[in-house]
């Protein structure tokens, strides 16, 4: 996927060949008085993440106790009179753009330590982004930010500490914040019809109602997916659609609207008259009975002219999708006899699912039944249903690149499919068998993406562990998070399966950016965007309770577009120790970092010390406030012993 920069303002691009000690935005949602919920920058420890490793100069064995969110454990060296040279690296297993901040907090508040954190884009080359040799400012820990791009290891060496103090790093943090080119949007393929019935949708309250893709783009959403079927029909009926939402023809007047508004354009070809998902995957209905040479030529012809008439308008997709969700292939044949449902319930009614004229021919059905089978045929089988999914497969990939080239213009191609919970295994020889044969055959892909639904794909953590594993084995590609959605409706009071969050406006939103964050920390970028499943009608982020039809409001849900980018950045964490007794002295102002790249001081206003604070031993946090960038905060430790000076 092309980056999108229409309203982003990045730090790195004017800052990414120098260093600047910050702190950070917050992670947590704040909530207003009124109850209303306003959604911090997105940010992630990358320290945390179980793919970084650690490695240490001296005692190696101590090393990862550094970075196991424990403060009361340590990494910890011996120092000879105060002085040395010991390093700890962490391996981020590859590079990041938007790592901002660093953290560090010390095994003893008495002492003093100084140091020197350095950068490398490839675990050879190092670049001080962190001088602090000369530092006489005993304390337990500092922030940082490294307004660097392209950071793959960090090294922290320990240059000095004071008498007595225990040489080590108790707590490394690496803070990764939201990439300007992480595109963030949605599927709102039924745009369309709800523009027929009237709809028109409210994003700020007191806003004025306009139609759901304006909607979209001032609620800050960069891009828009559109599915497009080939004559659309009625799943279970089987009755076409008058008018034909969502065909060919009709996508071509919701594309121009897409990009009046400023928003790039996704186009996800099913080849299909209706859904076609993991579950079905009905060829389309003129095309059912073709033989499959002249199957694999009407996907190439048909692909042509849909994309070609998109460019030829002005509306040229910035990625096209050949295919949805296509774990089990697409448009099945003779390969995966019916019925495909008995569930009459589900889709026993569906106009495909007792039509014989739809197996009359080969498809693209994969057979997974097959896969590792003993049986010479059966490997046969599964070998030749792989041959025909490529097949069919390149034959549409084809013809979006000779649309490009015709055009002369750059078109991104997608395949997209899932990795169902407990079947990591299953995607991992999917994109496997996939990418091999279709090199084979000539033709390649740019994005691969995944949908992620908790229901049916496990938790964040077992998402984020799974698309990783499919990341590292087939690095070059960018990957994108498709589709994804969380109710912000509770109709049912049961919580939603594998997910840790509620059915509210705040919890819908806090899921959504749990899913950023797992595409903005895949290594070296890769993370391309993540698409929203239809916000206004499916879990829809719709408030209904301050809706009255046909004007519908937007819950806060939808604040997470312009809320999760990290506008400034604050260094919002003041360390400090003193003795017992003596006075406790804060900075009169903090350092922020503008998005323009303007480094300034800005005052800031202390509560009170608390009374008697200094007189014993502990730790005082004091809060504080700037005018116009929030709050800070100054963790204090008053010690009995000396302070050490190096």
């Amino acid at each position: 996927m092309q980056p999108l920069n229409r309203r982003r303002t990045s730090v790195l691009a004017l800052l990414a060949a120098g260093a600047l000690v910050l702190g950070s935005a917050g992670p947590a949602p704040a909530e207003e008085p009124d109850g209303a919920v306003h959604f911090a920058p997105v940010r992630s420890d990358l320290a945390t993440k179980p793919w970084v490793t650690v490695s240490a100069t001296a005692a190696q064995d101590r090393a990862a106790l550094a970075v196991d969110g424990d403060p009361a454990t340590a990494w910890t060296v011996r120092s000879k009179g105060g002085k040395g040279r010991d390093s700890l690296v962490l391996d981020l297993g590859g590079a990041y753009d938007n790592i901002r901040k660093v953290g560090l907090v010390f095994p003893d508040a008495h002492g003093t330590y100084r140091y020197v954190v350095e950068a490398s884009a490839d675990g050879h080359r190092w670049t001080t982004v962190v001088d602090r040799r000369r530092n006489d400012q005993p304390g337990r820990g500092a922030e940082h930010l490294v307004a660097r791009a392209g950071i793959a290891f960090l090294r922290v060496t320990i240059t000095d500490v004071s008498p007595g103090a225990v040489a080590g790093i108790s707590e490394l943090s690496v803070w990764n914040y939201l990439r300007d080119d992480i595109v963030l949007g949605a599927d709102i393929s039924y745009a369309d019809q709800n523009d027929a019935q009237g709809l028109t949708y409210v994003v700020d309250e007191g806003a004025e109602p306009v139609p759901v893709l304006e909607a979209a783009a001032d609620a800050g959403m960069e891009y828009i997916r559109l599915r497009v079927f080939n004559d659309p029909r009625d799943e279970r009926t089987g009755e076409y659609l008058e008018p034909a939402y969502q065909g060919p023809e009709r996508t071509l007047g919701v594309a121009q609207k897409v990009v009046e508004q400023g928003m790039g354009l996704g186009i996800d070809l099913h080849y299909a008259d209706s859904w076609a998902d993991p579950s079905k995957q009905a060829k389309p209905t003129a095309w059912r009975e073709l033989p499959f040479e002249e199957l694999t030529q009407a996907v190439y012809d048909y692909t042509y002219a849909t994309v070609d008439a998109l460019v030829a308008q002005g509306t040229t997709p910035e990625k096209v999708a050949v295919g949805n969700e296509l774990i089990n292939g697409f448009m099945w044949g003779s390969e995966r006899p019916l019925p495909w449902f008995d569930d009459a319930a589900w889709c026993g009614t569906c106009y495909f699912n007792q039509d014989p004229s739809f197996v009359s021919q080969p498809g693209g059905a994969l057979l997974w039944d097959y896969w590792g089978s003993d049986d010479p045929a059966e490997q046969a089988a599964y070998d030749a249903a792989w041959d025909r999914f490529t097949t069919l497969q390149a034959s549409g990939i084809a013809a979006v690149r000779d649309v490009a080239a015709a055009h002369g213009v750059d078109i991104p191609v997608e395949t997209h499919a899932i990795i169902d919970n407990g079947r990591v295994d299953k995607t991992l020889e999917f994109w496997d068998q996939f990418l091999t044969r279709l090199n084979a055959k000539g033709q390649d892909i740019d994005v691969i993406a995944h949908s992620y639904y908790p229901d049916w794909h496990g938790t964040p953590e077992h998402y984020e562990a799974n698309l990783h594993q499919v990341a590292v084995a087939h690095p070059g590609y960018a990957m994108e998070i498709a589709e994804t959605s969380h109710q912000s409706n509770d109709y049912d009071g049961l919580p939603v399966p594998n997910s840790p969050y509620p059915k509210t406006a705040e919890g819908a939103g806090l899921f959504l950016q749990d899913v950023f964050r797992i595409a903005n920390d895949l290594p070296d970028n890769r993370g391309a965007g993540v698409l929203v499943w239809e916000p206004a009608n499916w879990q829809e982020m719709i408030d209904w309770s301050s809706s009255a039809w046909p004007v519908l409001t937007f819950h806060e849900t939808i604040e997470v577009y312009e809320a999760s980018d990290a506008e400034f950045v604050v260094a919002d964490t003041v360390y400090r120790t003193v003795r017992t007794s003596s006075p406790i002295r804060l900075p009169a102002t903090v350092d922020v970092l503008d998005s323009d790249g303007t480094l300034h001081a800005v005052p800031v206003t202390w509560d009170a010390v608390p009374a008697r604070a200094p007189s014993r031993p502990g730790q005082v946090v004091i809060s504080g406030t700037t005018a116009e960038h929030g709050p800070v905060t100054a963790v204090v430790d008053v010690v009995r012993r000396a302070l050490g000076a190096s």
